[in-house]
């Protein structure tokens, strides 16, 4: 066994707060109207931790992904990072992977993905040295020069996870990853990532994703935070304390427990209006 399958089997985690999300709100203005999409959301992230963000569409998950990557302001609150302030993009404290791949057509892979860290002071022979790292990591060693046309959808999507780590981030940030993809690709980079979560070669070793499938969110996530219907409030932060590694395909009593508390979670929440009769009206039958 490795040392880092050794870590996630032994839910070895440090206690060290790596990111902490302070009563976080944003609202947007739509003909002279505040609408707000996050109300007052605060968690922390511990280091090496996984967490997946959940919640109904709408409710401000990817929102709330770009609020922590810099991308955008909070209307109120903070996000801080080891202590410190988030004031804007920060390519050494995390790096986000988009549902859409991103990739822009006229650079090859290999270029792709050193687009990532042309931004930080790293020599040319360093780049090359830490590109070459991450095309064999993603498995992309016979696709290095080959353009995004001539590229599967998984195979794309293996570009932009190693443009994201090649500036190596303290956190990796995903907006539901592999939503585009088939369901036999979008197993297999499951797996990859968690791969990489807990590879000691790997410099970024906490993770946070938005999905809207709760099968994906319990079989990665270390804890599932749970978000009602917008604007998005937590309704609450689930601690999946299951052994790794996990199989999604098999009917685990105790897996599926997880899933069908998350989802009476979503569906019973009384903001979540239409759902809740939805599952009123089932129940009465």
């Amino acid at each position: 066994m490795s040392p880092g399958e050794a870590r996630a089997r032994a839910g070895l985690h440090s206690m060290a707060v790596e990111l902490v999300v302070n009563h976080v709100s944003k609202d947007y203005t739509e003909e002279k109207i505040f609408k707000p999409s996050i109300d007052d959301v605060s968690f922390s992230v511990g280091r090496h931790e996984f967490v997946c963000i959940i919640g109904p569409s709408g409710c401000g998950k990817s929102t709330l992904l770009r609020i922590i990557a810099g991308l955008e302001e909070p209307t109120k609150g903070s996000v801080r990072f080891r202590g410190s302030k988030i004031h804007g993009p920060d390519p050494k404290i995390s790096a986000m992977i988009f549902q859409t791949f991103a990739l822009l057509p006229w650079r090859t892979v290999y270029e792709n993905i050193d687009l990532g860290m042309q931004t930080l002071k790293i020599s040319k022979e360093k780049r090359d040295e830490i590109v070459r790292k991450y095309v064999k990591l993603m498995d992309l060693e016979d696709f290095a020069n080959s353009y995004p046309y001539e590229l599967s959808g998984g195979m794309k999507q293996r570009v932009g996870i190693a443009r994201a780590l090649c500036a190596e981030p303290h956190i990796l940030l995903m907006d539901e990853p592999f939503s585009a993809l088939d369901a036999f690709t979008a197993d297999s980079l499951r797996r990859d990532v968690l791969g990489i979560w807990v590879d000691p070669t790997t410099k970024t070793d906490t993770f946070i994703m938005v999905t809207h499938l709760i099968d994906e969110a319990v079989f990665m996530a270390d804890r599932v935070i749970v978000l009602s219907r917008r604007p998005g409030k937590i309704i609450a932060d689930i601690k999946i304390d299951l052994p790794r590694p996990r199989e999604l395909h098999l009917r685990d009593k105790e897996f599926f427990g997880y899933v069908d508390k998350i989802k009476r979670l979503i569906t019973r929440d009384p903001s979540n209006a239409m759902w809740y009769e939805l599952d009123l009206s089932r129940q009465k039958k």
